[in-house]
């Protein structure tokens, strides 16, 4: 009888979209025991119809809930979504991206495993984005260990299952609209000793249109990340 709220952040994602629906619908259709879980998927201010496309698919699936916001980057659609989760009163959150790498049938995996762990988290180890993108993903966590002390085997992977109670013990930590929110909750979790368990899962290539991040753009929000990181740290100390 749990209440989950699967959030998707989505931006520019016409080519995308319907199918994301189509993957990931089923899945709150089936743990949805108390008819109160919902598909959230957030529109981040498409230049697209993306929205539209939503709002289209939600006619035929009561489950789905499309929001939509002015375009503020991934981390702060994510945010939204993971707050109105739980202003919504959801027991558990679990996000994924709208761009088809994740793959549904590795959920059950997940939710089995909910009541022994406060947050599960994907761990890509064979990324069909790329090489660049994998070797981002390892400097991430390499920084994470040299400046929290931290070990974790995929900081950012948008997999991941977690518990509200918890999730709203972290967030007022973190800036309003901060860029990379999934870094710095995984990180928060090992450091503050939650249990946490990281899953292999399979992670394909973009199945559709542009990614709106490319490498460029990731080193230079990365670049500025370090100075967020040593402030948080700071922080976790006073």
């Amino acid at each position: 009888m749990d209440k989950l709220f699967i959030v998707i952040p989505a931006y520019n994602e016409k080519d995308n979209i319907e199918n994301t629906i189509n993957d990931w619908y089923p899945i709150v259709e089936k743990y949805n025991g108390n008819g109160e879980s919902r598909l959230v998927v957030i529109n981040d201010g498409s230049k697209d119809n993306t929205y539209e496309i939503l709002c289209n698919l939600a006619k035929t699936r009561p489950f789905l809930l499309p929001q939509t916001k002015e375009n503020g980057g991934h981390g702060s659609t994510v945010l939204y979504g993971y707050r109105f989760a739980i202003e919504h009163n959801a027991d558990y959150v679990f996000q994924t991206d709208a761009d088809g790498q994740t793959n549904p049938a590795e959920f059950e995996a997940f939710w089995s495993q909910r009541k022994e762990y406060d947050a599960l988290i994907g761990k890509r180890t064979d990324r069909g984005d790329g090489e660049s993108r994998k070797f981002v993903e390892n400097v991430v966590c390499i920084l994470l260990r040299l400046i929290f002390g931290v070990k974790v085997s995929d900081a950012n992977a948008p997999f991941r299952l977690m518990r509200t109670d918890v999730l709203s013990e972290f967030l007022p930590k973190l800036p309003k609209d901060f860029n990379i929110p999934n870094i710095m909750l995984t990180t928060y979790f090992v450091y503050y000793r939650k249990r946490v368990k990281f899953i292999e899962i399979s992670f394909k290539p973009r199945q559709g249109g542009v990614n709106s991040l490319n490498i460029k753009k990731i080193i230079k929000i990365g670049w500025n990340a370090i100075g967020d990181f040593y402030r948080l740290r700071r922080d976790m100390h006073r």
